[in-house]
């Protein structure tokens, strides 16, 4: 069934939002409150899911669900909306979108990071972060300042855990100098050469993978998403869509496989740091990793993101706020004639201390 993330208010009937600073559901229409059924310190930890059975199709009915999502026809995410929304932008792009009323089956969220940051702070470090920019259009930070909503949505991730061993083969260089004479200008000099005496190396190392994370969304820019890290993944919450209301969530576009191949490369590239420590010496050449993988397990998981999408003369600019911390990313914008009064300047002033150094030499007595 399609699960949706609406409750109604106890004493008025209207809907409840989380309210990030209070921690709390809240009736914007009354004012009533309500805390979230079980949040809180959670010191159980959040099950992980078995990959093997995930890939053959074998996870179990309840770890399922179906969701009403909207796909967008520029950008192509996919947003999740609630029963009474016909029309709305895109949050990614700002592109008009009429929802229709397809829906996504997928596997369900295992847990999640709530909003720790309302709208109001996030507008603030997002106005902080624009004024920063020396060289963006006067006209964006001024559209950007008039008061727009931010769109607060949960962006989807896969963590995975996973134990490996790897054995390999390679070289330990060890460096060492020799001493030679030669010839410069007529005269004999002795120098000393760098040399590296290479000597086989083998062996094996073990390390356990704990939360390897992986963007699960293509309608953000990786360097963004990235770029919001490091995120507090320890104070994960068990999924409850009570953290939802008053929000929307994106569905995942990244599917499972692809997610771990993602994750692998990632590990890939520690294993070899470690490789590369346990042979020692001074350099390191590696021939050979072969790496078992073992107890592969994962979580789909959703993290908090407020985002803003400006159309500003024809052209997209996305800004995205990490729900937790307040950081900021998001595209560049520039001002060609911001640059062009900086470029004349600078050679105003370029031309102005050569003429002082001019001056001066020529004060200087011969």
């Amino acid at each position: 069934m399609t699960e949706d993330h609406r409750f109604p208010c106890a004493q008025c009937g209207a809907d409840y939002r989380f309210d990030p600073d209070a921690g709390l559901l809240v009736c914007d229409f009354c004012g009533d409150t309500q805390e979230v059924a079980g949040a809180g310190p959670w010191g159980g930890g959040i099950k992980e899911l078995d990959f093997k059975a995930a890939m053959a199709n074998l996870l179990p009915l309840q770890e399922m669900e179906e969701t009403r999502v909207s796909k967008c026809p520029n950008c192509g995410a996919e947003v999740e909306f609630d029963p009474d929304t016909h029309a709305a932008d895109c949050p990614f792009c700002a592109t008009p979108v009429v929802t229709d009323t397809g829906t996504h089956r997928h596997i369900k969220p295992r847990g999640l990071l709530p909003f720790a940051l309302d709208e109001e702070k996030a507008r603030d470090a997002m106005t902080d972060w624009l004024g920063r920019l020396w060289f963006a259009p006067n006209g964006l930070q001024a559209y950007a300042r008039k008061g727009r909503k931010l769109t607060g949505i949960y962006v989807p991730y896969w963590t995975f855990d996973a134990d490996t061993t790897s054995q390999y083969r390679g070289e330990r260089g060890t460096v060492y100098y020799e001493t030679r004479t030669v010839m410069r200008d007529g005269k004999q000099e002795t120098i000393r050469v760098q040399k590296v005496r290479w000597s086989p190396k083998s062996g094996r190392v073990a390390r356990f993978f704990d939360d390897v994370l992986v963007l699960a969304s293509r309608s953000l820019p990786k360097r963004f998403t990235d770029a919001l890290e490091p995120w507090d993944l320890a104070a994960l919450e068990p999924y409850r869509p009570e953290f939802l209301a008053g929000f929307r969530a994106e569905g995942y576009q990244v599917d499972l496989d692809e997610g771990f191949a993602e994750a692998r490369a990632h590990m890939d590239r520690v294993i070899e740091r470690d490789v590369k420590f346990d042979i020692g010496g001074d350099r390191q050449r590696i021939h050979r990793i072969d790496t078992e993988v073992a107890d592969v397990t994962f979580k789909h998981i959703l993290l908090p993101v407020w985002m803003a999408a400006y159309k500003y003369r024809g052209k997209s600019y996305r800004f995205v706020v990490n729900g937790r911390t307040g950081r900021v990313q998001g595209e560049r914008p520039w001002s060609a004639w911001k640059i062009a009064v900086a470029v004349v300047l600078g050679l105003i002033v370029a031309g102005g201390l050569g003429y002082l150094v001019a001056m001066n030499q020529e004060a200087l007595p011969n």
